[in-house]
């Protein structure tokens, strides 16, 4: 292979750390693709970790050992992350949105490649120090924001269902009931899909009464392992009570008046 000047390395080295967050990624792995000393590596690493602090675009952690390297985490700069939640809040409260017992339609939103991008970013920032193994969802809308998260964490997602499927194979089922309704509802989680003793995070679309949430943590429980934290895009904060006090959100549902007029805003996480 010819040999790349710098400029080029540095577009090399950014593209596949921007691709493997979370990943330590050996200089071994960087010379042999660029036909470049370690040394020179290391040099042209410096520079990528200075210019993406600098636009507050993630950072560059060097990991020690026989097994080490760098690796890249996902991040955002606080007026980016505040000018996010404003541009959302702004998009959701468009009153055309209302539908009957004034429900926010939002799957346009949960669908946006650009929103749920920048949403994952901003709720895997609020984990990235913690030691996940796991991002859990369940199979609604929320699906693809947590795959974003579990991207940017650098983790496998696991979907909890609501029902059982036989190419699920061997299945743990619990009711729990839902915080906004009252009823009794069921999800189902495949025995195979996480590890006893794990650490995991859940994200979801819209918080109303954590009734959700409070499943999964109960569902968790059958496997031994925690639930470390919850994210979500939207809260409601309307709702009477709530069945979970911990966790992190985008904006706040914080009514729908009569006439139809949304009242949403950045959450506290953003003042």
């Amino acid at each position: 292979m010819e040999k790349l000047s710098r400029n080029s390395r540095m577009v090399a080295i950014t593209k596949t750390l921007l691709e493997n967050p979370n990943r330590v990624i050996g200089l071994n792995t960087f010379s042999e693709l660029l036909n470049a000393a370690k040394s020179t590596i290391s040099e042209d690493i410096v520079i990528v970790r200075e210019v993406l602090e600098k636009l507050s675009m993630g950072r560059v952690e060097t990991i020690s050992g026989a097994a080490g390297g760098i690796k890249y985490i996902s991040g955002i700069g606080e007026e980016q992350r505040k000018g996010f939640a404003n541009e959302l809040c702004e998009k959701l409260k468009d009153s055309s949105r209302v539908v009957p017992g004034n429900f926010i339609f939002m799957t346009d939103v949960m669908y946006n490649p650009y929103i749920i991008s920048r949403a994952g970013v901003i709720l895997s920032s609020f984990f990235d120090k913690s030691k996940v193994d796991y991002v859990v969802t369940v199979e609604t809308k929320g699906i693809p924001l947590a795959y974003e998260v579990a991207r940017n964490l650098g983790v496998q997602l696991v979907i909890v269902r609501r029902d059982n499927k036989v190419t699920e194979g061997p299945t743990v089922t619990i009711n729990y009931v839902s915080g906004s309704s009252g009823r009794i509802q069921q999800m189902s989680l495949s025995k195979r899909s996480l590890k006893t003793g794990s650490k995991c995070i859940f994200i979801d679309d819209f918080m109303k009464g954590g009734g959700t949430a409070k499943g999964i943590i109960d569902l968790l429980k059958e496997f031994e392992s925690d639930l470390v934290g919850i994210g979500v895009l939207v809260d409601n904060i309307e709702a009477e009570k709530k069945l979970i006090k911990e966790y992190v959100s985008i904006v706040d549902l914080r009514g729908v008046s009569d006439d139809g007029e949304v009242n949403m805003a950045p959450s506290k996480f953003f003042e």
